[in-house]
């Protein structure tokens, strides 16, 4: 009772804009796999009908993106005047891309203002988002982006704040909220706020109470864009209190698992079987890097172990490590410095990373969400 207590006081708390039932709008688009558009007549546009900033252009094409995905294609022309937006699609949609590059086309950079926040919910993400900021704004050098996360000392963020001020500010709501209760960030000139993975944070009850007060302290105008591989039925109506008639994408659920290009293959095994299945498997197969999930850190710990006495080349993350080490070990194997990671579901959402090519299964998540955020860890 005490719980739906709090939910109801959260609920009370948020802005808003809509009285009437909550209900998908004749506007929403959903966009399945019946309906939608032709994969010919999509990317048979490119980027430059965006109309976006010459530089951008520049950026986009040294990253190697030729034609806009389906979300691309759906969102970026409303996201870049301004439009509220919630998105959820599968993963591996480019979804990130939407609101770093509708940011940067509208940022107006001035000295001292942060334009634009950017929250996520866990601090490997923010550092991937941040880095993606970074990326697209390479020939937009008076555009500076800045991350901030809980454990690296408060300290060292609020001299940042003060000296060399970013524009784009990503960051975990705790930390976003603890430098803006200080006054070390201002937020009263933010023109984009923009939530990423938002079922992740407005689903948790005291993330959502840190996000809705990071969201009063910026300005009532401003466009407010969110973004989820999934995002049940309940939670929609909660984000649509934080906007003023947003434009939906949203994914036909039914076909949510169906990833082009992604092929999938199962083995049915015992316990006491997988040690030598996977190791048959990694001596087989020819991978650039590959990401290995099981259910817990004590077998991601166990297995790394096992792995790492068999010569492999593994790492593992997990919950149990301090922040500066996952970041670390993170950060390494994104570079390319290992070639295994052993990890939990801590590193499954949101993570992208570019030579993953073979994604293992070791122990089946329990749910179908889980598995598409997981087999989608290195799907561009």
């Amino acid at each position: 009772m005490g719980e739906l207590k709090d939910t109801e006081a959260y609920e009370e708390e948020l802005i808003d804009y809509e009285e009437e039932e909550e209900k998908a709008p004749d506007s929403a688009k959903p966009v399945t796999e019946s309906g939608k558009k032709g994969y010919v007549g999509i990317h048979s546009s490119g980027f430059r009908d965006f109309l976006l900033k010459p530089e951008l252009l520049r950026a986009i094409v040294d990253s190697g993106f030729e034609h806009p995905s389906e979300v691309q294609h759906e969102c970026i022309p409303q996201a870049i005047l301004g439009m509220d937006v919630i998105c959820q699609a599968k993963s591996g949609m480019g979804k990130t891309a939407v609101f770093v590059l509708s940011t940067l086309q509208q940022v107006d950079p001035v000295p001292g203002q942060v334009a634009a926040l950017v929250l996520c919910h866990t601090r490997e993400l923010a550092y991937q988002i941040c880095h993606e900021f970074e990326r697209f704004s390479t020939y937009l050098p008076d555009i500076k982006a800045a991350v901030f996360y809980g454990g690296v000392n408060i300290k060292v963020h609020k001299e940042l704040l003060k000296n060399e001020c970013p524009h784009i500010v990503v960051g975990t709501p705790g930390r976003i909220l603890a430098l803006a209760r200080d006054k070390d960030l201002g937020l009263k000139n933010v023109r984009h706020f923009i939530l990423d993975e938002c079922d992740k944070m407005l689903e948790s009850l005291d993330m959502r109470r840190d996000v809705q007060e990071i969201f009063k302290l910026t300005p009532h105008d401003k466009q407010v864009m969110m973004f989820s591989a999934t995002l049940s039925k309940e939670i929609r109506p909660v984000c649509k209190k934080f906007m003023q008639d947003p434009m939906e994408i949203y994914v036909d659920d039914e076909a949510k698992l169906t990833l082009h290009g992604l092929v999938q293959h199962y083995i049915k095994l015992q316990e006491t079987e997988k040690n030598r299945k996977l190791n048959d498997l990694l001596d087989a197969l020819d991978f650039n890097q590959v990401v290995i999930f099981v259910k817990s850190v004590s077998r991601a710990a166990e297995l790394n172990k096992l792995l790492v006495e068999c010569n492999f080349p593994s790492i593992c993350i997990h919950s149990a490590m301090s922040q500066e080490e996952r970041l670390k070990r993170y950060k390494g194997f994104k570079e390319g410095k290992q070639r295994i990671l052993v990890a939990t579901d801590l590193v499954g959402r949101g993570i992208d990373i570019e030579r993953v090519n073979i994604v293992i299964n070791y122990d089946m998540p329990d749910s179908a969400d889980t598995y598409l955020h997981r087999v989608t860890a290195g799907y561009i």
